[in-house]
């Protein structure tokens, strides 16, 4: 049965409406909270504690309690619980921003954590007492990136979560910070913890493995929060010798404890983590270490799973690298083409600990450019040094490291969490009017080659139009237009004669602006091409889709245009996929041919966790006008996740809406007859066009692409 939607009547001007009285709450309760009711848990309760509330928070109430409901009737009754003591205390924008954060927990971590959020009404009111001190993470967080990236070492990024800590790749911090009062000392808190969590990472933290070693502890969570301690320590001593200013701002964070004297020799230059590691034995049973307020949470088991993947990766990526610089190609010997010689690359470390290794050639210094520059100072990080087995050349894809076994590495890299090209992105929920918060897991994946002999076909079959549009395009790139109202030209304008004659018999002032002139239209165009690869393509359209993008690429070469073209698909919000055909900066050559000949139908049509990513990927191209055009077949839709229907047009479109925001116009082409029902709401009366034939589909998309561009 559907629940109703609660009454939303508005008070008028003179007086406040009437209050629901007890049993008409009781009464829309029980609709909307039916499925977990029962004879001993009924609405009466609920509805005796809403009654004494003004209507307008009622009203407010019953809202939050549908809203919920549609995602769990559980937490919907929790919140009609707890709604009454909350709405007496907190105006209802803070009662809101309570709720959905609840719903966010319940969408990460389920029922039980957000219940317990729900009901901890103490931390909310306790969140308001300290509203006007506290510093929330996205006011902070533009700050806090360029102060990391300007320290130095690997980049990394910075996320709001529920505790603090970094997995070497990514710091994690909280999404509000309130502790201490004032806004300058919570922002300088959060200042401290990136610091902190930046240092771990930059000097070496997890380049040993502390949870195998303190495993053998009576109580290893207690042998890990004192080498979190020696640690924390050991990078005091590190950052008040290279940023002393900042040193001296994190010492009025420090509680006035003095460490124990075995702890001096880790403020020693020549201290590493070992040391840290290494005193946990001595320590153990006679200190128990204090808990600085800017000291995060050590997860040494996601930072060597987070390290063996960038090791397996970066050896791989600077052997290829290098092996270019000499012309070679991946797998090939590093050989001297004249000297018929094996060529050596080798490094030797800086007096500057933050740049980058020296690389040789021969043992004579060469320049390499800043991708191995990069690549070279990440391993140094990780290993402090760059070891010798990468500089030789990658075959197999095998490779070793001097931390992380084989088996370590290969399952880092395959693990779907920890793979380099994974991106998280938000998912609009119509029904709470808010983005469930990273909710998506997408891939970029290269479509594999497919049968030359498709494009050979295609070209042949339609030889005939291809000429026609190539012929087409080819006026479109010379196209003149006629700038009217010009003080000189090259003919009259006529309409503006016409004009000035009649204001000259009106008395008026006869204007110069009489002539008309040819100007050439500069073209600055991007388009992004988004082709539907769901299941539901097979067949006849994907056929159709491959030979409209033959025929488009043809015509677009003429033409001049950028373009890129992504196909998208997936199952599941877990295992979102775009796949890579062309990219901008990659020309229309045998590789992309093939990669448009190996299009094949994949899972489902998840819509809106891919036109985010591709409209990311647009939004780094400098043009005037950014064109987002998609190929379909058929509305969004995806296995469970109750995508299919409403939730996922309106995730579609609000994602649509957020890139033309960002100043890109969108536009649909789609064989779906059903289309003209939900693709006005998605794309607007005019952005999309239904193609009844498919076999018409290769001879309308260029077609229309001509339309949208002139």
């Amino acid at each position: 049965m559907n629940s109703p939607t609660p009454s939303s009547s508005q008070p008028s001007a003179s007086a406040p409406a009437e209050r629901h009285s007890a049993a008409e709450l009781a009464k829309q309760l029980n609709e909307l909270l039916d499925p977990v009711l029962s004879s001993r848990r009924t609405a009466q309760p609920l509805a005796a504690r809403l009654a004494p509330l003004t209507r307008e928070l009622q009203d407010f109430a019953l809202h939050w309690v549908h809203v919920i409901a549609r995602t769990s009737g559980e937490l919907a009754y929790q919140f009609a619980a707890t709604a009454p003591d909350v709405l007496r205390q907190a105006d209802p924008v803070a009662a809101e921003a309570w709720i959905i954060q609840a719903m966010d927990t319940f969408d990460r971590a389920g029922l039980h954590y957000a219940g317990s959020q729900l009901n901890n009404i103490d931390a909310l009111l306790l969140a308001l007492r300290h509203n006007a001190e506290a510093v929330a993470f996205d006011d902070a967080s533009t700050v806090l990136r360029l102060f990391i990236c300007g320290l130095g070492g690997r980049p990394l990024k910075l996320e709001a979560g529920d505790e603090t800590y970094t997995d070497t790749d990514c710091i994690h911090l909280p999404a509000r910070i309130f502790s201490l009062g004032s806004r300058e000392k919570n922002f300088l808190l959060y200042k401290a913890l990136a610091t902190h969590m930046w240092a771990q990472s930059r000097f070496g933290t997890f380049n040993v493995n502390p949870a195998g070693h303190l495993a053998s502890f009576e109580d290893p969570a207690r042998a890990l929060a004192l080498y979190n301690y020696l640690e924390t320590t050991r990078l005091d001593a590190i950052i008040a010798r290279e940023l002393p200013g900042l040193a001296r701002e994190l010492a009025t964070l420090r509680d006035d404890v003095e460490p124990p004297p075995e702890c001096a020799p880790l403020a020693a230059p020549s201290a590493t983590a070992q040391d840290s590691l290494a005193l946990v034995d001595a320590l153990y049973s006679k200190f128990e270490p204090p808990q600085f307020s800017y000291m995060g949470t050590l997860h040494p088991e996601l930072a060597r799973a987070m390290r063996a993947s960038r090791v397996a990766r970066e050896k791989k990526e600077l052997q290829s690298e290098l092996a270019k610089l000499l012309g070679a190609q991946p797998g090939d010997a590093l050989v001297d083409p004249e000297e018929g010689d094996a060529r050596r690359y080798s490094v030797e470390n800086t007096a500057d600990d933050s740049a980058s290794p020296a690389l040789n050639l021969d043992g004579e210094p060469v320049s390499p450019p800043s991708q191995i520059r990069d690549l070279l100072r990440s391993i140094a990080q990780d290993f402090g040094e760059i070891p010798a087995e990468y500089f030789t050349p990658a075959s197999d894809g095998a490779h070793t490291n001097n931390s992380f076994t084989d088996k370590e590495s290969a399952d880092a890299a395959e693990d779907p969490q920890l793979d380099e090209d994974v991106v998280l992105y938000n998912e609009w929920d119509y029904k709470r009017r808010h983005y469930r918060k990273d909710w998506c897991t997408l891939r970029e994946i290269d479509v594999l080659p497919g049968n030359p002999d498709f494009i050979d076909t295609t070209l042949k079959h339609y030889a005939v139009q291809v000429g026609q549009l190539r012929r087409t395009f080819e006026m479109l790139r010379g196209e003149d237009k006629w700038l009217k109202k010009q003080p000189t030209g090259d003919e009259i304008d006529l309409d503006a004669v016409i004009t000035a004659f009649a204001d000259l018999r009106a008395g008026r002032e006869l204007p110069q602006q009489l002539f008309q002139r040819r100007s050439k239209v500069e073209r600055d165009i991007a388009a992004m091409f988004m082709v539907d690869m769901s299941g539901s393509t097979k067949g006849w359209i994907n056929d159709a889709e491959r030979a409209s993008l033959v025929m488009l690429c043809e015509a677009l070469e003429v033409l001049g245009d950028r373009y890129a073209i992504y196909g998208f698909s997936g199952i599941t919000r877990q295992r979102c996929a775009i796949y890579r055909i062309k990219r901008f900066a990659e020309p229309y050559d045998k590789t992309v041919r093939q990669r448009i000949a190996g299009i094949e139908p994949q899972d489902y049509t998840r819509m809106g966790v891919a036109i985010r990513h591709l409209s990311g990927l647009l939004n780094g191209v400098g043009a005037r006008t950014k064109l987002l055009i998609t190929l379909s077949d058929g509305k969004p839709d995806d296995y469970s996740d109750n995508y299919r229907g409403e939730y996922g047009i309106e995730d579609t479109r609000q994602a649509l809406i957020e890139a033309h925001r960002a100043g890109i116009h969108s536009f649909c082409i789609t064989i779906d007859r059903e289309a003209r029902d939900y693709l006005p709401r998605m794309y607007g009366a005019v952005n999309y066009t239904v193609i009844d034939d498919v076999a018409q589909l290769p001879l309308k998309v260029a077609d229309v692409y001509r339309r949208l561009t002139t």
